[in-house]
């Protein structure tokens, strides 16, 4: 080939629109669009099950959206372009960031090997609003706590506008040295995934009607109705944020022709979150390993295989806990509210360490963030930065009834306490024989007894905490 030839590498930003990489690519009239499935280098932080299900099929739509010329690789990254700019007469390569530790890592080296062999190897900001070494303290270190940290990324705040969809007008070409998207074995072998197809629609096209249908019916009742599991007044955007189907300076420009409220600003602060995560991970790259605050080092955590379990098979005898549980496994995902529920009992009244939970919730989301999962498992263990505080310890009895009191969410994943009368139906140990007779309930067969006392789990908790706090 003759013709130089320009590559276009997605990884984490599976779009046409506002994706400033693409943009870039297609300012050259010949175009190699290509996806690398890089396990090799990932390791330990390869995507877990439910993501790979999600990559499947957003990885399908694209390779639509390019008529079929979407080009796949498995195996090294920097061995793949390697050897596509020996056999091809290649002379830029284009990406948009990532900020993973190990993908910082091997992208500098790529950029730099590129570099040195005289082809043009440019990397974009696509997947957030403020760059990690963009928001600083006067003293150029970094912020610790988010809301300063929010405060400043606001201040600094010179969001662009969307980029438009490229048009397509490139003469893409096709590698027949490349694998195929079947060949990737995203898909698991067995049918656990079955539920997911009834719950979302992987895609660019999806993330815009997500977006669309948020703002039209959730966004009015936001600020207080996301924290009811049961409500539609969540987004679930967070899936197609992570594959980049849609920008957050995409949603940010939508967010601006809206009246301001506090529903808004509590969306907007919660993209922030968000960014913050990004923010901790860069400049924390022990974030999914260790525990920030170091005085945590000493904390002793037990290590039960078979209460894990139960906590990951959703029956540990508390229903929000278990209905939190079994929407992971069923659905690929798990309400906000609801997960903060869930990690307090692991790491609080189970002593299981935060990041086992990660781990659980690294391959059953549909939407593992590294980023995400990292800073929120610390944020609820209280090992964190900016932590919750660790005798902030969720009650799994009084959060369900606060924020689930019909038990619509609850009944939905628990079906075996359907008809369990709401005054029993997050504390069933403290039923009437008669009442659990009616509701067909028998307890430690249709339904687990509670696997700890709460009252009893939380005392020991808050003891250990307190052992750690004289280790220091």
């Amino acid at each position: 080939m003759n013709t130089p030839l320009t590559l276009m590498w997605f990884e984490q930003d599976l779009r046409l629109e506002d994706n400033p990489a693409l943009t870039a690519a297609l300012a050259h009239d010949n175009v190699l669009v290509l996806y690398i499935l890089d396990d090799q280098n990932a390791e330990q932080y390869k995507m877990g099950g439910a993501s790979r299900w999600w990559l499947h099929h957003s990885l399908a739509s694209l390779d639509k959206q390019f008529g079929n010329k979407l080009n796949f690789y498995q195996g090294d990254a920097e061995s793949i372009l390697e050897s596509l700019c020996s056999r091809l007469h290649v002379d830029h390569v284009f990406w948009n960031r990532r900020y993973e530790p190990w993908r910082i890592a091997r992208d500098k080296k790529i950029k730099a090997s590129l570099l040195e062999k005289g082809i043009q190897a440019k990397s974009f900001n696509g997947s957030l609003l403020n760059e990690p070494w963009q928001v600083v303290k006067p003293d150029q270190t970094p912020y610790k706590v988010f809301t300063p940290y929010h405060n400043q990324a606001s201040k600094m705040e010179r969001v662009d506008h969307p980029l438009p969809i490229p048009n397509l007008t490139s003469s893409f070409q096709k590698d027949d040295k490349a694998t195929t998207l079947k060949a990737l074995s995203l898909l698991p072998e067995i049918s656990w995934d079955k539920d997911f197809y009834t719950h979302w629609t992987p895609g660019e096209a999806s993330a815009q009607a997500f977006l669309k249908t948020f703002l039209t019916d959730g966004l009015d009742t936001y600020k207080e109705g996301r924290d009811f599991p049961a409500l539609q007044s969540v987004s679930k955007l967070s899936p197609h944020l992570h594959f980049g189907e849609i920008s957050p300076r995409q949603i940010h420009h939508v967010l601006k022709g809206i009246a301001e409220g506090d529903n808004k600003e509590h969306f907007y602060k919660e993209l922030r979150w968000r960014e913050f995560s990004y923010y901790l991970l860069f400049h924390w790259p022990e974030l999914p390993t260790t525990n920030l605050k170091t005085s945590f080092r000493f904390f002793p955590w037990t290590h039960h295989d078979a209460n894990l379990q139960r906590w990951q098979q959703g029956l540990t005898g508390y229903p929000m806990v278990d209905a939190g549980m079994r929407e992971l496994w069923q659905t690929g995902y798990m309400h906000n509210r609801v997960r903060m529920i869930t990690a307090s009992f692991l790491v609080k009244n189970l002593l299981i360490d935060w990041r086992c939970g990660a781990r659980w919730f690294w391959d059953c989301l549909v939407d593992a963030d590294l980023a995400s999962n990292s800073a929120s498992w610390q944020w609820v263990a209280g090992c964190g930065t900016d932590a919750s505080p660790y005798f902030r310890i969720f009650n799994p009895v009084t959060q369900g009834e606060k924020f689930d009191p019909e038990g619509e969410y609850t009944r939905r994943y628990l079906p075996e306490l359907k008809d369990l009368p709401k005054k029993y139906l997050y504390r069933p140990w403290e039923a009437p024989e008669e009442v659990l007779k009616a509701a067909n309930v028998v307890l430690g067969e249709t339904y687990p007894h509670p696997m700890v006392d709460i009252k009893e789990s939380r005392e020991q908790a808050l003891s250990a905490y307190e052992v750690t706090k004289q280790m220091l």
